[in-house]
């Protein structure tokens, strides 16, 4: 529960048809070898899982329902001890009707009885002969020996340890329908929703049910937890797979295999959930859940560290499937080259310039407005590409440089920036032998100048080549390569780059561009902004001075994304990237990034245009306003207590 994670399980177990004793055993021994054995807070077992699905007019027999009560009772008090809510289908008679329901039951006690608002009487199912709908309302009941337990849809389980776990229930074909009461719940707080089901197989329905959990969870923006019925259900016209699945928020966490073991468990992230409900400003809810006139009943969990099995994606810019890889190298390239297309056209330009290095990133802006040009039917030497050779170029990069601009057609032009640096050096009083800050900058400067004044003669614009890696930690000269007149990598992180290069590489088919683009992959990542080696080798290497940018993407995607505070980063870093990097390493370049990233925010402030390309940005037009004078104590204090 630590850091907002819940682990939630969805159980089926095995049933016989009217057999409740053997049922509630059965349940009794799932819950518990869910809760003990695997961890799992809360637990959710099928629709009328105590009496099985498929009784028929069974339902109509005292016996039947009688033994259910009685079951119903049996269960809760089996499972006082086991530190979870539980939630299990069970029929239950109110006033002379019968209703189809869930209840959920902790430390032996009945929280509440949710009714089925939807009640099928379509194709195979006629529950309308037996049951009727819910209603909104909370009334109490006496049930399973238990005095005035809340009764109706209206209700939520409140964990008091974990606010923002609020879970609410509906029941199979309330999910079918055009608007599933799980609508209301989410409005209302529901942060986790569990769906008790004894949805029947049949060919294509198992695609058809994945995507519709997934996508509720997605426009609830929450955990959906869906426990489905099994094979232990009469066979008489009908089959039940037991099709258990957890969701969160569009993702699929956990899926057991139709006619598998009946499990699905995984780790729901509440914190996580109710952070972007916070940022959503269209999702609403209401203040408190008694003005949608819902009631609230409270459970207690023991708080404990959760032991992660969900799937954490080290590289959340970078697909890891190869074919979903390359389509979002192209969405991402299109992206960029048609927002790039629309400003050269409304500009009435037909030139561009570019700062051409032999790096990755001046190599992404330079294929992406050749693309552009492309687009608008404009001559690729229209773009020129500008090679700026100054103390720390190797002849590796300057090469790559010449050959990709002759490769793709743009114009190249070399201007040397040596000589013009030292007059400047010469008019400042600098000594050139000191490599400080100002060695550095005087140079990416004098080369933005260049760009800046070439595009002028040209009637062209300067195209921006940082990333967004670069502008996150800062990693930029301020009005040097931080500006330009559209930056189209602005929203990419340095972890994409690489693969939209490649990307490129793969696709073009041009032997001669492809080599080039290969050996800019294989060259080190490098500002080049002091002296090489005496071998020729390039001497500065921007990972080893800010760390892995593979690190700082993960914990970039963390923080903006997400919201997620400097100890969860680490322990979600240590969870997905821990087999490549040690504590101590993922801790000290965490340390590094909130450092940078709240002292590089000015750079920030004053960005250039450019697309934005997916959720995590940092526009200070639309996706990240940050005062630039903001302090990182607090977040520095939680990483020193690690």
């Amino acid at each position: 529960m630590r850091d907002g994670f819940v682990k939630v399980a969805a159980v089926t177990p095995e049933v016989r048809v009217a057999d409740v004793v053997f049922n509630v055993d059965a349940c009794v021994a799932a819950a518990s070898r869910a809760c003990t054995e695997d961890g799992a807070s809360v637990v959710v077992l099928p629709e009328l899982a105590i009496t099985g699905y498929t009784c028929e007019d069974l339902f109509w027999q005292d016996a039947l329902l009688d033994a259910a009560e009685r079951g119903l009772a049996d269960f809760a008090a089996r499972t006082e001890d086991l530190d979870a809510l539980l939630l299990v289908g069970v029929p239950v008679r109110v006033n002379a009707k019968l209703y189809n329901c869930c209840a959920a039951v902790s430390s032996g006690t009945i929280l509440g009885v949710v009714p089925k608002r939807h009640i099928p009487t379509y194709n195979e199912f006629y529950e309308g002969r037996h049951f009727v709908p819910g209603t909104v309302d909370v009334v109490p009941i006496d049930v399973a020996g238990q005095l005035d337990v809340p009764f109706g849809m209206s209700q939520l389980f409140a964990c008091e340890e974990l606010p923002e776990l609020m879970v609410a229930a509906e029941i199979c074909e309330d999910l079918w329908v055009p608007e599933p009461p799980s609508i209301r719940h989410a409005q209302a707080g529901a942060t986790l929703v569990c769906n008790l089901s004894a949805s029947n197989a049949l060919v294509g329905k198992a695609d058809y049910r994945r995507e519709l959990v997934r996508g509720q969870s997605a426009r609830l923006v929450c955990g959906y937890v869906y426990a489905s019925a099994g094979t232990g259900e009469s066979t008489q016209d009908l089959v039940f797979s037991g099709h258990d699945l957890v969701a969160e928020n569009g993702r699929m966490l956990a899926e057991g295999v139709p006619f598998g073991d009946g499990r699905a468990l995984s780790e729901v992230d509440v914190r996580q959930l109710a952070a972007e409900r916070r940022r959503m400003s269209t999702f609403q809810t209401v203040a408190n859940a008694a003005q949608l006139d819902y009631h609230v009943s409270r459970f207690t969990l023991d708080v404990h560290h959760v032991h992660l099995t969900r799937w954490v994606d080290p590289h959340p810019f970078v697909p890891s499937d190869a074919a979903r890889r390359a389509e979002r190298c192209e969405d991402v390239f299109s992206i960029q080259a048609h927002g790039l297309a629309k400003r050269l056209a409304h500009t009435h330009s037909s030139r561009a310039v570019i700062g051409l290095s032999g790096g990755l990133d001046s190599t992404l802006a330079l294929l992406v407005t050749v693309r552009a040009f492309d687009l608008l039917g404009l001559p690729r030497d229209g773009v020129i590409a500008v090679t700026m050779p100054g103390f720390g170029t190797t002849d590796r990069t300057y090469n790559n440089a010449c050959e990709l601009a002759r490769a793709v057609g743009a114009e190249l032009r070399e201007i040397g920036i040596a000589a013009s640096v030292r007059q400047h050096f010469a008019d400042i009083d600098h000594d050139e032998s000191v490599h400080d800050v100002t060695y550095e900058n005087a140079q990416a400067r004098e080369r933005t100048q260049i760009l800046m004044d070439v595009a002028n003669q040209e009637g062209g614009l300067v195209i921006g080549t940082g990333d967004l890696s670069e502008l996150a930690l800062g990693w930029a000269t301020y009005n040097g390569d931080h500006m330009s007149m559209y930056a189209v990598n602005a929203s990419v992180p340095k972890t994409l780059v690489r693969h939209l290069v490649r990307y490129v590489a793969d696709t073009c088919g041009d032997a001669g561009e492809k080599d080039v683009l290969l050996d800019v992959l294989d060259t080190p990542v490098s500002p080049e902004l002091l002296p090489a080696t005496g071998d020729g080798q390039i001497a500065q290497r921007t990972e080893d001075l800010v760390g892995p940018y593979e690190l700082h993407d993960f914990f970039l995607y963390e923080v903006l994304r997400h919201g997620a505070g400097p100890r969860k980063v680490f322990r979600l870093a240590r969870h997905a990237l821990g087999g490549a990097y040690d504590d101590e390493t993922i801790l000290s370049w965490l340390k590094v990034f909130y450092r940078r990233y709240f002292a590089q925010q000015f750079k920030r402030s004053c960005l250039p245009d450019g697309p934005k390309v997916g959720s995590a940005a940092v526009s200070p037009r639309g996706d990240l306003r940050m005062p630039s004078d903001a302090c990182s104590t607090l977040w520095l204090a939680e990483l020193e207590e690690l």
